[in-house]
């Protein structure tokens, strides 16, 4: 899973689908699920104790992570997304979109200078 907590993501399915970006709050990796900012919420009813006040929560519910897309912010709109490596070697997470229109389009560098990838 390519996106982390802190990213920008459209929400491309569902009620909720619209191109506005959204903050990933936390990721599932080991079911495929995050949560995002704004996105499939729902109330939680919570009983009165004797140091906490009841009343309805607002909560969001994890989303299938094949229903958003990364935020590219030079294309304005959920991006595909693959690897590429700089003349250095450095890894970065790139827009297929801007890279095809001759853009950069990096979204997110993943790992640092490797030798073993940098341009000969």
């Amino acid at each position: 899973m390519s996106i982390r907590k802190g990213d920008l993501v459209v929400v491309i399915a569902g009620d909720n689908r619209d191109n506005k970006p959204h903050k990933v709050l936390r990721t599932i990796p080991s079911k495929g699920k995050l949560v995002v900012e704004g996105v499939n919420r729902t109330y939680k009813h919570v009983r009165p104790g004797k140091n906490t006040q009841g009343g309805r929560l607002s909560v969001e519910l994890p989303v299938d992570c094949s229903n958003v897309q990364l935020y590219c912010a030079s294309c304005k709109k959920g991006a595909r997304t693959g690897v590429a490596y700089t003349a250095d070697g450095v890894k970065q997470l790139v827009c297929k979109g801007c890279k095809k229109a001759g853009r950069s389009g990096v979204l997110r560098v993943i790992a640092k200078a490797n030798p073993k990838y940098a341009a000969k």
